[in-house]
């Protein structure tokens, strides 16, 4: 079914969804419209994507099947007031603001429209995102087959419960920001032990990718894997032994709770 789909606003969020639909094939190029708050904002997804760019919101809304909503959240409801009148109930509406509930969507829009709640991370600017799904009642099985082909034309995917979407936040919403923090400290490690600093963040991070992938492609437990890299009496055991004595994993967890805690309280 070619639907056609609309983005109100196109950030750096909007034009990874938009550059991962055009990129896998799910959508052609005429099958997406974007309205944006400048002309130049206009011109470059023009151009880059070959796609039609407007500074129109209601003409998105009126000439869209799906609408994905990618607006910051404070804009939210003017953007919904502006728009309101040109919704149909026969569209799927979209959401990738942060801290919007389907609540908040269906209080101003109407709990008769199909509304999902979504959350991709920064990761779908490479294609690589992890995407969280919550559809509200109105949502057939149907409508939930394409949305999620969508979320995976640009990464993976997953359905969640409303209530999951604060540890989805700190499991994945928030999580690049601390493994950038772990690739930096490895780089750092390897500076102090004489490796130039261009080198020191390649490899760390394509050793973070490699291990990622293991774990995906092999179904193994990360344990299981961490412990086949720890020959007895060896050199990785040691560092193993100082992260743990440091508080690694604690760390980690409790830095997690804490941004859970912080997205329940916005």
């Amino acid at each position: 079914m070619n639907r056609r789909i609309g983005f109100i606003g196109c950030g750096n969020m909007g034009s990874s969804i938009v550059g991962g639909l055009i990129a896998s094939g799910f959508a052609k190029n005429d099958q997406i419209i974007v309205s944006t708050k400048t002309e130049v904002s206009a011109k470059k997804l023009e151009d880059d994507f070959k796609i039609l760019a407007t500074l129109d919101n209601n003409y998105v809304a009126k000439n869209s099947d799906i609408l994905i909503l990618a607006v910051k959240p404070y804009m939210f409801k003017d953007v919904i007031g502006e728009i309101k009148e040109n919704l149909r109930e026969d569209q799927i509406m979209i959401s990738i603001a942060a801290g919007i509930s389907i609540k908040d969507m269906e209080e101003l829009i109407g709990n008769e429209y199909k509304i999902i709640r979504s959350m991709p991370n920064t990761p779908a600017l490479v294609g690589q995102a992890m995407s969280a799904v919550c559809p509200n009642k109105n949502i057939t099985k149907e409508d939930m087959e394409y949305c999620i082909k969508i979320f995976k034309s640009f990464g993976e995917c997953v359905t969640l419960e409303e209530k999951d979407f604060h540890g989805f936040i700190a499991l994945c919403g928030s999580s690049p920001a601390y493994i950038f923090m772990f690739i930096e400290a490895m780089a750092d490690g390897a500076v102090k032990l004489g490796i130039s600093r261009d080198n020191a963040y390649k490899m760390a991070a394509q050793s973070l990718l490699g291990s990622a992938k293991m774990v995906l492609d092999t179904g193994k437990h990360p344990g299981i894997l961490k412990d086949m890299v720890c020959s007895p009496g060896g050199t990785t055991i040691d560092a193993v032994a100082e992260l743990e004595k440091q508080g690694f994993r604690n760390s980690v967890i409790e830095a997690m709770v804490k941004c859970a805690e912080r997205s329940k309280s916005m």
